[in-house]
Order: C-alpha cells, then structure tokens, then sequence
C-alpha cells in the first residue's frame, strides 16, 4: 500500500470509530474511492462497535459498578489503539479480535 492511499484513507479512518454512525458515514463516503486503508480501518470500527453493543447488553444485568467500568476501560482502549492506528497511518488490528474481525467483515470493502 502506497503513502499516498494511506494519507488519503487517514480521515475516513478515524472517522469509522466515532460510533457505529461514523462507521457508516465512513463506509459510505468511501464506496467511490475504495480505499483499502479506510476499508481495514472501517472492519474494525464495526467489528468494535458490535462486540461492544453485544456484550454490554450482558454486563448492564450484572448491576456493579466495578464490572461496568472495567469493561468500559477496556473498550476506551481498544477504541483508542484503533483511533491511533488510523491517525499514524497503521493498520494495527484490534488485539485478540482484530484478525477475527478482517474476516467476519471480508466482503466489506
């Protein structure tokens, strides 16, 4: 991948982590120019966004704050080492799940 595609994928990149709608602003905005830099980065905004909807639907029903915030550290991270990644111009996958999501999301892209 050339400098170039990632400089112009960086924006549509961060973008696709700020919430599940900035994953579909970004996946949208980048059906001309297919990018594949926004489009690696888009697999894991929404491989993150779903995770976090799924298992915060199980944590809610525990009713302990120190579950709670445990689970939203360890979100706040993943989402910034992704959101680093897009900025630096990486493709860093998410630890533990990023290579699970590149293939659940394969056909985007």
């Amino acid at each position: 991948m050339t400098q170039n595609t990632i400089d112009e994928g960086k924006t549509l990149g961060l973008v696709a982590y700020l919430t599940l709608f900035g994953t579909l602003i970004a996946f949208f905005m980048n059906q001309d120019k297919k990018n594949p830099f926004t489009f690696f980065h888009i697999r894991q905004a929404l491989g993150l966004g779903i995770t976090y909807i799924l298992i915060a639907f199980v944590i809610t029903s525990f009713d302990s704050i120190m579950i709670s915030m445990s689970f939203w550290i360890f979100f706040s991270v993943l989402y910034l080492y992704g959101i680093y990644g897009a900025i630096t111009g990486k493709q860093n996958k998410i630890p533990l799940l990023g290579d699970y999501f590149q293939k659940v999301f394969n056909s985007i892209g």
